[in-house]
């Protein structure tokens, strides 16, 4: 037990790590190490390290116990290779090392059940266009999935795993002891078949007996219009590869939206800044803006004041339980040029003066002057 490594120290992790943390660091690793990827005795024996203290850490109950004695091995059942004794069979050994007694070993006549793979998450960024109008696509992802040479059973081609005689295929013990306070009775995992409820004589030289291997998938993805920032799409059964038979995991694809340069979203509305010149605001007209469909046309009434916001109907987001879709919110931004020719600044002039706008020895005038000119020459 001395030479054991602590768990948290072969994941990397601080002993108050989440269980996404632990999952995380170790699916990080186990692709680094796994036998399929470097091969050798070295990286097969760091792979070992790093699922025996998966095992642990990824369970609460065993992480508990884990983290209240440690590497007990003796004394709490062990907790290499999948197997772990529950508290109540290291305190029965406490009472054996005063007491003494015996024990002795039965089958519960049930075999190690089938065990859900491991969900997975997948990050895809997409333009607002792939949000609104939906896509189909495809990702490569990597994954364990079970061994095609051997079926998932880790043994040798032309050979079974058998039944552990120890056992009896459940992957658990009974362990009876008598003490001066009674009779105590446990249960913990194999040691004989690590609480696998079979054993493997000839390892299959594919998966290595392991059952599994690492692939990348090439998964067909279809994103509905609607979509933001956020939204989750589940694939059933493309997650990890369950064991003992277990039914495949899920995987989850986490979507998110990349900035757009002319539209920004409002819920399931497009929202778009359109300049137009100060001419076009006076006297109204019709232009052409933006949408996602391509160009469409938009009459500005004269006397449109700056800010002024139009609607497009039918333009925005789909809705997501087919409730019609949003609209696209033009706002106006009114232009005014910062340079004139003589001839522009003179018709300007003559418009003012049609207007009955005194703009003589305006710019000869301070803002202080106009100030006082407004309060009456105070």
């Amino acid at each position: 037990m001395a030479d054991k490594r602590d768990y948290y120290e072969v994941l990397g992790l601080k002993r108050d790590a989440s269980q996404e943390e632990i999952k995380k660091a170790y699916r990080k690793l186990a692709m680094h190490y796994h036998p399929d990827v470097n091969h050798g005795k070295e990286s097969e024996a760091k792979f070992k390290e790093i699922k025996e203290a998966y095992d642990v850490l990824s369970d609460p109950q065993k992480r508990n116990t884990y983290d209240r004695y440690g590497h007990q091995e003796d004394s709490f059942g062990g907790f290499g290779g999948g197997g772990f004794g529950d508290f109540s069979s290291g305190f029965e050994d406490i009472f054996d090392t005063f007491f003494g007694g015996g024990f002795s070993t039965r089958s519960r006549g049930q075999a190690a059940s089938p065990r859900r793979g491991d969900d997975l998450r997948y990050d895809m960024e997409i333009t607002l266009e792939d949000a609104v109008k939906g896509k189909e696509t495809f990702i490569n992802i990597p994954r364990t999935e079970n061994c095609s040479k051997c079926g998932g059973t880790g043994a040798k081609e032309g050979s079974k795993p058998e039944t552990c005689t120890t056992c009896g295929g459940s992957g658990q013990q009974q362990v009876i002891k008598n003490t001066a306070f009674g009779r105590f009775v446990s249960v913990r995992a194999c040691e004989k078949c690590r609480g696998e409820g079979r054993i493997i004589k000839e390892h299959c030289p594919e998966c290595r007996g392991q059952g599994r291997v690492i692939k990348e998938r090439k998964i067909e993805i279809k994103i509905p219009g609607g979509v933001d920032s956020g939204s989750k799409l589940r694939v059933p059964g493309e997650g990890e590869a369950g064991t003992r038979g277990g039914p495949p995991g899920d995987l989850y694809i986490v979507l998110h939206v990349r900035p757009h340069k002319i539209f920004k979203r409002q819920d399931n509305d497009l929202v778009c800044d359109i300049p137009i010149s100060f001419v076009y605001a006076a006297l109204g007209g019709e232009i052409e803006v933006p949408t996602l469909d391509g160009r469409a046309k938009l009459r500005i009434p004269e006397g449109t004041q700056p800010g002024a916001v139009f609607r497009l109907k039918g333009k925005g987001v789909p809705s997501l339980r087919g409730f019609g879709k949003g609209d696209q919110l033009v706002k106006i931004k009114v232009e005014v040029p910062r340079r004139m020719n003589a001839n522009q600044k003179n018709i300007l002039r003559e418009f003012a003066q049609a207007c009955g706008v005194d703009i003589s020895g305006h710019e000869e005038k301070g803002f202080f002057d106009r100030v006082k000119d407004t309060l009456g020459g105070k």
